[in-house]
């Protein structure tokens, strides 16, 4: 039987995220608060292109991974905030955080698929 990776609280993931986009000098903000301790999250990546948003999975073992839920390529502001409303809709649990991201990197560590 594999190990289960530690889940960390929501709330507690969030402030993570937004010191380390401090720490590395860009600006991170909640655009909506969701549970604290077990909502979803969904990040918002601001850069030069346009937006990606991930949306935060499970893979089959347990661990955590980022989801393209944009799509592969950057998308409108506008196509980004409906997706984001969708989500919400179907999750009113979920964290919605947005960081400037001139390159669409993720100011964390993460696997993404």
């Amino acid at each position: 039987m594999g190990l289960m990776e530690a889940r960390v609280k929501a709330g507690i993931w969030v402030s993570m995220a937004l010191r380390l986009a401090d720490i590395s000098g860009r600006s991170g903000t909640v655009v909506r608060k969701g549970d604290p301790d077990s909502g979803g999250i969904l990040c918002v990546l601001r850069g030069r292109e346009g937006f990606i948003v991930l949306s935060q999975v499970r893979e089959a073992d347990g661990k955590a991974a980022w989801l393209r839920g944009s799509g592969g390529t950057p998308v409108d502001e506008a196509t980004a905030d409906a997706y984001v409303a969708r989500q919400v809709q179907r999750d009113p649990d979920l964290w919605v955080i947005e960081f400037e991201a001139p390159d669409l990197v993720p100011p964390f560590e993460g696997k993404l698929i």
